[in-house]
């Protein structure tokens, strides 16, 4: 049930209730995931034409037969970050991170 109480110039407040404060945190967590979506929604996108762009500007400026090894190299790269990416956050995920 809310409280009333008035402020320094006597004008009532009303405080909200527990159940007003926890609709508020609730939808605040739901805005908070929505923008965190988009955000990584973007990344995605951005880390995609990175890693074209990365391939076209190797195609490009890199002699022929070194085109191959090289691709492999920066592959062999963005595999190993997406690996260390993804067993820390199910590190996070699972609670069993040790500090």
């Amino acid at each position: 049930m809310p409280t009333d109480s008035t402020t320094e110039t006597g004008a009532p407040t009303r405080e909200p209730s527990d159940d007003e404060g926890s609709a508020v945190d609730r939808l605040r967590t739901t805005l908070n995931y929505a923008v965190l979506g988009g955000l990584l929604l973007l990344a995605a996108i951005s880390a995609v034409q990175l890693y074209l762009a990365v391939g076209r500007t190797i195609s490009t400026f890199v002699v022929y037969e070194y085109r191959a090894p090289l691709m492999v190299a920066f592959n062999l790269a963005v595999l190993l970050l997406a690996a260390l990416g993804i067993s820390l956050q199910l590190r996070r995920l699972s609670g069993s991170e040790e500090e």
